[in-house]
């Protein structure tokens, strides 16, 4: 049966076998029934025939890399449907991290501009950029997944404001934002004691600082503010629930009445991967 919002179903665009490898090559969907399968294909499809994909820097854009990249962006919108991302049209795709020029004016007022390297952008308004390198199957090292953290910042835009409260109903909202503002809080406290006992003789962005940031639920850039904090719990819930749900189970029930998923049952009981993210988002 066609989704509303699709209106007539058209023929498929994802061929079973290609769609067979797609789910394999991401195992962290393993909640997902046979039926949900079903609607997240439908809702591939429909992400396929909405949204054009650019390569950058000369990157060949294959049926295989549309298809995982969608497949990815459609999973936290299998519940919501396709309106959480009519604000874009294109998605670039750049073979590995790119620079982007950074402006911060510090405390003094002063103005500083740097450039800095990332695996992903959402833009208001504008297009997702992707680093393939960080998105491909097999790159979802360290429980943390790219494409999933930058569709839930489009989400979280859905409303024009990017601070980690997507568009909800009163009621909800105002739950949402107590348990966010909580969990957010709780992090940082954990980050601050984590960042005091690393020892001063190691540099605290070098690798060795890594076995300290690792002691951590989240990577420690959730703590940059609310909207980061939101997006990266947001792939943590789908990639490495676990972890999310010991560590914040109050926020992680929010993720699952919003997102209508919930990736633990099925999932083992131990612990999910632990490690920092290497780049910033």
């Amino acid at each position: 049966m066609p989704f509303p919002w699709f209106g007539r179903r058209p023929d498929p665009q994802i061929d079973d076998a290609l769609w067979r490898r797609t789910v394999a090559d991401f195992p962290f969907v393993g909640h997902l029934s046979g039926e949900d399968l079903q609607r997240l294909r439908e809702l591939c499809e429909e992400f396929l025939r909405r949204k054009t994909f650019t390569g950058a820097h000369g990157l060949r854009i294959t049926p295989r890399m549309r298809t995982a990249l969608a497949f990815q962006a459609c999973l936290p919108a299998l519940r919501l449907g396709l309106s959480g991302y009519d604000d874009f049209v294109e998605v670039i795709v750049y073979p590995d991290q790119f620079l982007v020029k950074q402006t911060r004016v510090d405390e003094a007022g002063v103005v500083h501009e740097s450039e800095e390297a990332l695996s992903g952008e959402a833009m208001d308004r504008g297009p997702v950029v992707i680093s393939w390198a960080d998105a491909a199957p097999g790159a979802h090292r360290h429980g943390w997944n790219v494409t999933i953290h930058e569709f839930v910042h489009k989400l979280d835009l859905a409303d024009g404001e990017a601070d980690g409260i997507p568009p909800l109903p009163r009621a909800a909202r105002a739950r949402w934002e107590s348990v966010l503002t909580a969990a957010y809080e709780d992090f940082c406290e954990q980050l601050d004691r984590v960042e005091r006992a690393i020892p001063a003789h190691i540099d605290p962005e070098g690798p060795s600082a890594e076995p300290y940031y690792a002691r951590l639920p989240l990577d420690p850039y959730a703590a940059t503010d609310p909207a980061e904090f939101f997006a990266v719990s947001g792939e943590t819930f789908f990639v490495a629930p676990r972890r999310l749900a010991d560590a914040f189970p109050c926020w992680y029930r929010e993720l699952a009445v919003f997102f209508a998923q919930d990736p633990l049952p099925v999932r083992s009981t131990g612990s999910d991967d632990t490690a920092a993210r290497a780049a910033p988002r």
